[in-house]
Order: structure tokens, then C-alpha cells, then sequence
């Protein structure tokens, strides 16, 4: 007499021979046919559990159809939204962070930030590349919301810095000397977009390179082509 084959056997014979890789479409037809097969001609397979694993099957075939549509969907969309970001490149972008870019010759600076609580003092410092401060500016006392302040480019003693890109601090602190969250902005040209880590990176021509999520506004680059 042929030993009958149940499912539970015959799915971890064939799972031993597959190893590690996941069950497919394939691979349960290739179960379903061993169980015809193997079954025993004196007691052939039950037709109630037969059909309901004709049932996971289809199942199973519905599934991986479902998921090849929303892959392809996915993939159409993430290009769609690659494309706009692409599109940002030579358009001047405001971004969270803390760098701005000097033209030189004394020419002014904007400055913006967005405080998180009303101030007693405010500092604005403008920091080099290698941490000094060069000028310290305090606009006093501040409400909540976003604050806008000009450097002129010069240092504390007054001498014309050189073009280039600095960084921006501020320090703000409440009447009892407690510290206030400040969120700080940058404006620049956009000059390339990376995807290398998974999302779009955006590298403005000052240094900054900020996820796209960071970006606050975007505006036409201010010297257009004629």
C-alpha cells in the first residue's frame, strides 16, 4: 500500500528542499500535484480539505497579483516624486539650518529663525568655518514666531568680512534664564539633488545639504537667464 502524503508533510518536505527561501506561487502547485500523487488509492484525499487548499491557492495567486500592482504603483509614483524634486535644481529653496552664504563687499546677510517661546535677550552670532565667533548682534527681547534680522558682513570691529559661508547661532533666553527652542533657516540656490540614501537630499550652493523634508519654501533663482 502507497503511504498516504499529508499536507503537513509534504510542506515541510518541501520547505527542506527549498531552504530558507519563501514559498511562491510555483512551489504550491508543486505540493498540490505531489499530494495527487502520493495519496493513497484507498483512502484518496478528502474533497472538503482538497478544495480548500484549491482555495488558498487562488488565494495565494490574488495576493502576489495585488502586490505586483501596488509595487508598480509605488515604483510610478516614487518616480513621479523624484522627477518634482529634480525639478528644485537652480531654484533658490529656504531649508532648516544654520549656514549662510556672503557675497561680500559689506553687501546684507538675511537672517531667520523661528522661536519656539517669547525672549528676554536674543543673540544672533556669526561663527567661520572653524567655530569663532566674528560678530555677536543682539536684538533683544522677542514674541514667539518667526524672527527676520539682517548681518551687514562685518565683524565686532567693524571690518568688511570675505565672501563665503558662515554659520549663524542663537542663543535666546526667557527673564529667568532658561533657554528657548529656536529652529533656524537658511536660503540658497539649489545645485544638486541626491538619492543615494533612500530620500531626496538637497545640496544648496552654501554647503547645506538637508532632506527635502526640511525645506520650507522655494522661489525662482533670483538672477534668471534672460
Amino acid at each position: 500500500m502507497v503511504a498516504p502524503i499529508s499536507s503537513s508533510n509534504s510542506t515541510d518536505q518541501l520547505s527542506s528542499a527549498l531552504g530558507p527561501r519563501a514559498l511562491g506561487e510555483r512551489d504550491f502547485l508543486k505540493l498540490l500535484v505531489a499530494q495527487l500523487k502520493n495519496q493513497d488509492p484507498l483512502a484518496p484525499q478528502d474533497n472538503t480539505q482538497f478544495v480548500a487548499q484549491l482555495a488558498q491557492f487562488s488565494s495565494l495567486q490574488a495576493a502576489l497579483g495585488t502586490n505586483t500592482r501596488l509595487d508598480n504603483i509605488t515604483s510610478q509614483n516614487q518616480g513621479q516624486a523624484n522627477t518634482a524634486v529634480v525639478s528644485l535644481v537652480g531654484k533658490q529653496a529656504t531649508v532648516k539650518g544654520s549656514l549662510v552664504t556672503y557675497a561680500g563687499s559689506g553687501q546684507a546677510v538675511p537672517v531667520s529663525f523661528t522661536l519656539a517661546a517669547a525672549t528676554a535677550t536674543t543673540n544672533v552670532s556669526i561663527q567661520d568655518a572653524g567655530g569663532n565667533v566674528l560678530r555677536t548682534i543682539p536684538i533683544g527681547a522677542h514674541g514667539a514666531g518667526l524672527v527676520r534680522v539682517s548681518w551687514d558682513g562685518r565683524d565686532d570691529k567693524g571690518n568688511v568680512l570675505p565672501a563665503g559661508t558662515y554659520a549663524v547661532s542663537v542663543q535666546a533666553k526667557t527673564e529667568n534664564g532658561g533657554s528657548v527652542s529656536v529652529t533656524q533657516e537658511t536660503t540658497g540656490l539649489v545645485k544638486s539633488v541626491a538619492f543615494d540614501k533612500g530620500y531626496p537630499v538637497l545640496t544648496l550652493d552654501n554647503g547645506m545639504q538637508v532632506p527635502v523634508s526640511d525645506l520650507i519654501e522655494v522661489a525662482s533663482s533670483p538672477n534668471p537667464n534672460p
